[in-house]
């Protein structure tokens, strides 16, 4: 994605790689929290209130941890008080771009600049770190809110409730033991063991990824044959954050990042599930396939060099999930 240091772009890789080859993610920069009354939250600073019109999401359709908040924006309610740009599924050199010529793709319609790095430099002309997505963005203040997604959706699930009415609570009080236990091994093993796998760079890194990979897979198919949802009985975060993983799986992990054990069809549990999410109120019209495969297969030269777009399989998600 690129990096800033001291406002100059550098085209580095995606994020960082150890000495065995082990690919190694970044931690996001922006770590304010919109509340209901604009005090401060778990971290960062106060004055960032709930309000309709304020906030603007920047996105990629592609990125299953900005494809969280797109999620959490629609099942809360939020999608006429939060506006939304989308950037261009391509990121090559100059990293995400606000190219508005692939269908979707938006271009940032607040302030017509040519880059996403470009809002990270707006809040902070001297900003040092890697400009990721989703970045929410606080138009009164022109100043970046947060660009932490698991932190994000803490913040659709309950900041906005009073203007929406929208009570839905994705993180209940007597469940968040286990969703943080189950999200602690989702998002080592799963969410981001797909990357640790694809962006290997040697033999030893790629086994000691792909292995608990699947291990953990079998782990979820065997808590979803007692179980309607990963915590229990009612959806939750845990199991919006695995989608957004599992979604992409066969049409883009199991091939372009050598994930290719199992497919997610092979799973009968995490396949009707995954199709249960997808056909979810609001959920199906945050899910763009044609972004998704576009930009790991076009994006990814050193992993496909030819950026040749394969043609998958069809997959028909709207078919009964039997759930």
């Amino acid at each position: 994605m690129g990096l800033l240091v001291d406002g100059v772009w550098h085209d580095k890789w995606y994020d960082t790689k150890s000495s065995d080859g082990a690919f190694q993610r970044s931690t996001a920069s922006w770590r304010n929290w919109i509340t209901e009354n604009g005090d401060a939250g778990p971290s960062g600073t106060d004055g960032f209130a709930a309000a309709a019109g304020r906030y603007h999401l920047y996105v990629s359709y592609a990125c299953p941890w900005a494809h969280r908040a797109l999620i959490f924006r629609a099942l809360k309610g939020l999608d006429d008080l939060i506006t939304v740009d989308v950037v261009h599924p391509d990121m090559l050199s100059d990293g995400w771009t606000f190219s508005a010529d692939f269908d979707g793709a938006t271009g940032d319609r607040l302030y017509g600049k040519p880059f996403a790095r470009d809002i990270y430099l707006m809040a902070d002309p001297n900003m040092s770190g890697r400009v990721t997505v989703p970045i929410l963005w606080d138009k009164e203040r022109q100043t970046i809110v947060s660009n932490e997604s698991s932190e994000i959706i803490r913040m659709f699930n309950s900041a906005f409730n009073g203007l929406t009415g929208n009570m839905d609570d994705y993180y209940p009080e007597h469940l968040r033991p286990e969703i943080d236990r189950i999200n602690e091994r989702v998002y080592d093993t799963i969410n981001n063991g797909v990357y640790k796998s694809g962006f290997a760079t040697t033999q030893s890194a790629y086994d000691a990824a792909v292995d608990p990979l699947f291990d953990s897979l079998d782990w979820v198919e065997g808590l979803l044959s007692d179980r309607k949802f990963l915590a229990g009985d009612q959806i939750t975060e845990a199991d919006w954050r695995l989608f957004t993983t599992l979604v992409r799986f066969d049409p883009v992990y199991h091939l372009h990042f050598k994930c290719n054990k199992r497919r997610l069809v092979d799973y009968p549990n995490l396949w009707n599930f995954t199709r249960q999410l997808y056909q979810w109120p609001g959920v199906k019209d945050t899910v763009h396939f044609g972004h998704i495969v576009r930009h790991y297969h076009y994006s990814h030269e050193t992993i496909n060099p030819h950026r040749i777009i394969p043609t998958n399989p069809d997959l028909d998600w709207d078919a009964p999930h039997g759930r």
